[in-house]
């Protein structure tokens, strides 16, 4: 019995653990929760190229509140303006360098502090294939510095996505 009542104890308490390791932050030290400024976000291909997919300064913000909400937004610095000035009235090329000069996504987070990746579940995105979807990243989190890779971006071709954001305090 004595040793039933051991075993419950360690399974009881490795489940605490894996639940503990896939929360969120919320508190602490730890917390990623806050807003941040974008810094770089390019693709990699495998000889080590960068491509700046929004140009050589790309504007972004994220947020992360401390009940698993998120929202990001990134935008390329040399979106042309509307000739009309309504988006309403926008030409098809207009249309077409808005869409590709920017990336929008909101939903929820959650972090996974053993394996290091946080999994952001989409729930709206201004690119429609990544609603309702989630997406895992490998991310490192050092002195308010918070990056992350796109193992498999939508550029496609074999490059790995690199973002690096940088906390507003």
């Amino acid at each position: 019995m004595k040793n039933i009542l051991i075993l419950i104890f360690f399974l009881f308490s490795d489940c605490m653990a894996m639940a503990q390791s896939s929360e969120t932050y919320k508190t602490g030290g730890n917390s990623i929760s806050g807003t941040y400024k974008l810094v770089l976000v390019d693709n990699i291909s495998a000889d080590g190229s960068r491509v700046h997919l929004y140009g050589d300064n790309p504007h972004g913000l994220l947020v992360f509140d401390d009940k698993g909400n998120y929202t990001l937004q990134i935008m390329s610095d040399s979106r042309p303006k509307f000739a009309a000035g309504d988006k309403s009235k926008g030409t098809d090329e207009e249309n077409r360098d808005a869409v590709k000069g920017c990336n929008t996504h909101f939903g929820t987070y959650m972090i996974d502090k053993t394996m290091h990746t946080i999994t952001f579940n989409i729930v709206h995105a201004s690119f429609p294939n990544w609603e309702g979807t989630q997406q895992k990243r490998p991310f490192i989190y050092i002195d308010g510095v918070f990056k992350y890779t796109v193992p498999t971006p939508t550029t496609g071709g074999g490059v790995t996505g690199e973002v690096v954001w940088k906390r507003i305090e």
